[in-house]
């Protein structure tokens, strides 16, 4: 599953009709300010892999799929049936459960200031889950929002500040992640 953004189908009987998949109120971009943000805070003149970020999920027409089904309903090319979205529900072994919790008492942990525990718990997590996009973006954001001292962009600082890699506590970090992605990869498509 995609950290964000992330939208579930549900009709007017509560029944899901589209599992979670990326999608968007209408074209976007990231805003130029943090796009400079992201340039200015790059380590080792490493930088953020863009093209993984796009070409998956067409960000300019999922809202017309979505106003397709609230008018045709059934009938909508892009209604699932409750089958096909069991089938392509993730399947929840132990380890995803084990890493769930591993994940909450990371937040916890950080919420009440245990800063060395909650890392080990994060780590836990992503070892278990190692494809969970929330799990690390969460992680890297808190810790990376510490290392800058907070501020406007304070959280979208997911990599180690300058000089400061060594003092990294996770494996990875959301640039070099990024960097493992094929074009369209992060956001997949999942529409027809």
């Amino acid at each position: 599953m995609v950290n964000i953004p992330n939208v579930i189908w549900i009709d007017e009987a509560g029944v899901i009709v589209r599992p979670p998949e990326p999608g968007w109120a209408g074209p976007s971009q990231m805003p130029e300010g943090l796009m400079r943000a992201a340039a200015s805070r790059a380590t080792s003149g490493r930088r953020l892999n863009m093209s993984a970020l796009g070409g998956g999920q067409d960000r300019n027409s999922y809202p017309d799929a979505l106003r397709d089904w609230v008018e045709k309903g059934r009938e909508s090319r892009f209604y699932l049936s409750p089958e096909q979205v069991v089938a392509r529900s993730q399947p929840r072994p132990h380890a995803v459960s084990e890493a769930a919790a591993h994940f909450e008492l990371a937040q916890y942990l950080w919420g009440r200031g245990q800063r060395d525990a909650a890392i080990a718990h994060w780590n836990a997590c992503h070892r278990l889950q190692p494809d969970n996009w929330t799990y690390k973006r969460q992680a890297y954001s808190l810790l990376g929002n510490e290392q800058a001292g907070g501020g406007e962009f304070g959280r979208f600082n997911q990599v180690p500040q300058p000089g400061e890699e060594a003092s990294w506590p996770f494996d990875s970090d959301f640039y070099s992640e990024i960097g493992k992605l094929e074009p369209g990869q992060y956001y997949p498509k999942t529409l027809p």
